[in-house]
This record gives C-alpha cells, sequence and structure tokens, in this order.
C-alpha cells in the first residue's frame, strides 16, 4: 500500500473517532460493573504535566547585580514576587507591614508574639509549621516549640509529652465519641476539662535533628477557664530542684506565667482544681513563637463554633500576631458544583470575619488547597472543581480582609501531585505530603514569606530615604 493510501486510511480512521468522541457520552457508557469512556479531543492532545516536581519559579528571588537603584530593585523584587508561584496575594499592599514591625520588635519589646498555625491533618506533627517556626526564629529571635494542649493527642516530632489525671477531652471537631462543650474550647478548639488532680509533663525532643531552638524553655503559660474558682498549678523542675506555684480564685478565662532564670529542657505542671485547661505555651525567651494546632478531618469551619466572648479572652492571654488557616482539602472530594465552591468559601469568609472579631490585631493567612488526585475517565488527575475552588478561596480571603497563599500553585498546579508523588514527595493517596514533601512545602511557604519581609525592607529603606 502507498504512502499516500495509508496517510488517506489513518486521516478517515481519526475523523471517525472525532465524530463518535463529539457524540459519546462525557460520563461514560455503563455496561454491568463497568464505565467506559472514549478520549475525547482534548485528551489526547492535553499536555502531560507529570514531569518533574515544580522546582521553577519557586526560590528567593535573586536582584540581578546590574540593577542598584533602590527604587528599581524594589519594582523588580515586586514583579517577580507577584509572578512567582510562591506569591501571597494581599487584600492590600501594606497588609502585612505591621506585622513585620511586630517580628522585629519582638526581642528589644521582650514580647514572645505567636504565629498560631491552624489546618487539617496535612500539618500533623509539626509538618510545615516546623520550616516556618525555624525561618522566624532564625530571623527575629525565639525558642521552644510552642503552644501545646495539656495532653497530646497527635504526637509531634518536636517535643515529647505525657499526661495524667482526671481529664475528659472536649473539642469542636473529631468523630461523634469526642466529647462536644457548647463553645468552650478554647484557642485550640479543644481542651481538657480537670475535675481534681492531673498533671502534663514535656520534655525536649532527643532527636539530634531537631532544631536545638525547640530544646530549651524559659517562659511556660498555662491557659485555663477556671469553672470553680479554685485552680492551683504547680510548675517544677527536677534537675534544677525549681518549684513555684500559682493559686487562682477568680472565675473565668485567665492564665499562669513561670519565667525562668535559666532555660530547662524538662518540666512537669501539676494541676489541681475545676477548669478546662486549654493550652500549655512553652517558649524560650522573647522572639517569635509559631503554634502548631493539627485539626484532623476538619474543612476549616469550627471557629464560629467556639464561643466568642471565651475565644476573645483566650487569645488575649496571648500575644498573637497572626493566624494561618490551612484547610480546603477534606472538602475537594465532595465539591462537584460551582454552587458547592459558592457555599464552601462563604462559609471560609465567617470564619475569617469571626476570627478577626476575636483577635482583631491578628493578621490572618488563608492557605488553600495542595493538588489532590483522583481518578476520572480511568486516570489519575486534579479533582476537576479544585482550580476553581482554589481561585474562590483566594478572592474570599482577600474580600474578607485576608491574605491569602496557594499550596497548589506552589506544587506547580494541575497535575502537579501525579509529579510529587514519583519523586516520593506525597503518599499513596494522592493527598498527603510524606515527612519530604511537607519539608518541602514548609520551606516554599517560608521563602514566600522571606521574599515579602524583604520588599518590607527595602520600601522601608527607600521611604527613610525620601524623609
Amino acid at each position: 500500500m502507498s504512502a499516500w493510501k495509508i496517510t488517506t486510511v489513518f486521516a478517515s480512521i481519526v475523523a471517525c473517532l472525532t465524530v463518535v468522541s463529539m457524540g459519546f457520552p462525557s460520563e461514560g457508557i455503563t455496561l454491568g460493573d463497568h464505565t467506559y469512556y472514549l478520549p475525547t479531543i482534548q485528551d489526547l492532545t492535553e499536555a502531560n504535566t507529570t514531569g518533574s516536581a515544580n522546582i521553577g519559579n519557586t526560590k528567593n528571588i535573586k536582584i540581578p547585580k546590574e540593577i542598584t537603584a533602590l527604587s528599581d530593585s524594589i519594582n523588580y523584587l515586586q514583579s517577580s514576587f507577584d509572578q512567582s508561584d510562591l506569591r501571597l496575594w494581599l487584600p492590600n499592599e501594606s497588609y502585612l507591614d505591621d506585622f513585620w514591625t511586630t517580628a522585629e520588635n519582638a526581642v528589644s519589646d521582650n514580647r514572645v508574639v505567636r504565629i498560631l498555625h491552624y489546618g487539617d491533618s496535612q500539618i500533623e506533627m509539626d509538618r510545615i509549621s516546623y520550616q516556618l517556626r525555624a525561618y522566624m526564629q532564625q530571623h527575629f529571635g525565639g525558642g521552644g516549640p510552642g503552644m501545646l494542649p495539656f495532653r497530646t493527642i497527635i504526637a509531634s516530632t518536636s517535643v515529647s509529652q505525657s499526661a495524667s489525671g482526671n481529664l475528659t477531652h472536649l473539642a469542636s471537631f473529631g468523630d461523634s465519641t469526642v466529647v462536644r462543650s457548647r463553645g468552650n474550647y478554647g484557642p485550640m478548639m479543644q481542651c481538657f476539662r480537670m475535675a481534681g488532680n492531673a498533671s502534663t509533663s514535656i520534655k525536649a525532643s532527643s532527636n539530634s535533628k531537631t532544631d536545638s531552638r525547640l530544646k530549651l524553655f524559659s517562659r511556660i503559660r498555662l491557659v485555663y477557664n477556671n469553672r470553680s474558682g479554685n485552680l492551683k498549678a504547680t510548675l517544677s523542675e527536677k534537675k534544677k530542684r525549681h518549684k513555684e506555684s500559682f493559686t487562682s480564685k477568680k472565675k473565668g478565662v485567665g492564665s499562669m506565667l513561670w519565667t525562668l532564670n535559666s532555660a530547662t529542657a524538662s518540666f512537669n505542671i501539676n494541676t489541681t482544681g475545676d477548669a478546662d485547661l486549654y493550652c500549655v505555651t512553652v517558649d524560650n525567651g522573647p522572639g517569635v513563637a509559631v503554634d502548631n494546632i493539627p485539626m484532623r478531618g476538619c474543612s476549616g469551619s469550627q471557629f464560629t463554633s467556639v464561643d466568642k466572648e471565651l475565644l476573645k479572652q483566650a487569645y488575649a492571654q496571648l500575644d498573637v500576631a497572626m493566624i494561618i488557616l490551612q484547610f480546603g482539602g477534606n472538602s475537594v472530594p465532595y465539591i462537584k458544583s460551582k454552587k458547592a465552591i459558592s457555599t464552601y468559601c462563604s462559609t471560609m469568609g465567617k470564619q475569617i470575619d469571626y476570627l478577626h472579631q476575636c483577635c482583631p490585631q491578628a493578621k490572618i493567612l488563608f492557605v488553600g488547597p495542595s493538588d489532590m488526585s483522583t481518578s476520572e475517565r480511568g486516570k489519575l488527575q486534579t479533582y476537576p472543581m479544585l482550580p476553581a475552588l482554589v481561585d474562590s478561596l483566594r478572592v474570599t480571603a482577600n474580600r474578607h480582609g485576608a491574605a491569602f497563599w496557594s499550596i497548589y500553585h506552589a506544587m506547580g498546579g494541575r497535575n502537579s501531585m501525579l509529579s510529587w508523588k514519583k519523586q516520593g514527595l506525597s503518599g499513596s493517596d494522592y493527598v498527603h505530603f510524606t515527612p519530604k514533601g511537607a519539608v518541602m512545602m514548609g520551606e516554599r511557604l517560608s521563602t514566600a514569606f522571606d521574599n515579602s519581609y524583604r520588599l518590607y525592607t527595602m520600601k522601608r529603606r527607600l521611604k527613610a530615604i525620601k524623609k
């Protein structure tokens, strides 16, 4: 057969398949227990995006040596950041300025300013928060693992903890076995109700790879709701033979702060009374604390279930400079329409508004979900509504006065999860990061903050020159 005839036959076959494909149901045809699909023209022509994980426009932005003027450097950095996959979308240009000023002055003001990092199971075991904490404390001082529940629920790689006593776990999230408390949960969206006696023991991680800044504690605070006005708490250190007690007879939300003359690597807190124990903050010296607060299975809608006045009072015991909300991943599989996206984003907008009311001094950053893969037409690919959800969450966050950062874009966008899985950066569920992947994502979030901070310092220098 001649080349011309082969070409003609091939073209005829393609034409026939195209016509059939155009009329073939997009949902496929089910015969018995199987559903059959015919590839669409888009399927056949769409580029395969399962190459290497996105390592392109995700580095700390470097300004070319030939750019010497400060104003030109600012313009270059701003333009590069706005085009970066790691960019922060802000509700206004100066949104983070107050945060950076607060962080810079934390040590000189003798403050421990807090970044509360709430999230779903993607941040469990201090993942992602760990790298952000290392960045913040390297630049602005501070140490310690930050905020912890009185009794650990999910193990952390950054600290060892155990507890005993008459403690009932109350939480705004979790399955039906968790006890609800009509809104009295505190800043961790959970707490432990004590009736009688209880104790918690906290010790620095023995892992040689753990950041040394996490291994010493000098400022320890117990935040609580004193239900009967008879709370007593005693902090003790065995090695240094230090022991100090506080007693509170005032009902309601309060805190007890122990400031040690020299840092310790372990301590115990023994408590007696009738109280809801919200959290223990474990810090070392002034600076910035980054608190890892995982809420497994959450969509992010739990904040409005906490009593507003109690939450305001609890936040008032802490020096909160920023609240990070990392949610959306648990809702992705159930979002099938634009209406569902609108409903979810409306709920998230209400959470942001609520937190603004409860903690007005804190800046809020919403971190959108990662890429996630599902089987569509017999092959793994990005959930159909996920890109639209990310875009809508960005608009919602900015509209409600919060910043936005996209893990989806930081990974590389559509079908990037397949690349991350190939390189051992995500698990077999094509949803969660492996420890290596979580480290990479934490570093990318830190890079986004660093680019923002560099831009802030350069603009401040230019402003000072112009005065």
